[in-house]
């Protein structure tokens, strides 16, 4: 049995965004057409951001899969720290902002920018 791994960036119990990995398993269909059983979604949006893309630090606000169809986008997380996502890769966006909390642009939340020489294009498949 093969497992589909989604990258998850969540909001943990500090109030930060942070990355963990969540195995799907492919537990359906057959040794040559695996399948994971359905996820429920709402809708879908494209969006292509130009070179030299970068937003402010923002929360997700509703669940959602980021699939990048075409160039590569980094993520950086409070700590400093980045993660890169290129053509074919995904996560699943899920950092909402607390309950009750206030929107701290020092704690809370996720940037994103376009790298390289292509334009970004993605794909945002809410849950």
């Amino acid at each position: 049995m093969a497992d589909f791994v989604k990258i998850i960036l969540y909001t943990d119990s500090d109030g930060r965004a942070k990355f963990r990995e969540e195995v799907i398993p492919l537990n359906e269909g057959s040794p040559q057409s695996m399948l994971s059983g359905i996820e429920p979604v709402t809708g879908c949006q494209f969006r292509q951001s130009p070179i030299g893309f970068r937003s402010q630090f923002h929360c997700t606000t509703e669940p959602q899969w980021l699939f990048i169809l075409d160039g590569e986008m980094q993520i950086g997380l409070q700590d400093g720290s980045t993660r890169n996502f290129k053509s074919g890769e995904h996560f699943y966006s899920a950092d909402l902002l607390p309950a009750g909390a206030i929107f701290n642009p020092e704690v809370h939340g996720h940037r994103s920018c376009q790298v390289g020489d292509l334009p970004l294009v993605t794909l945002f498949v809410k849950a």
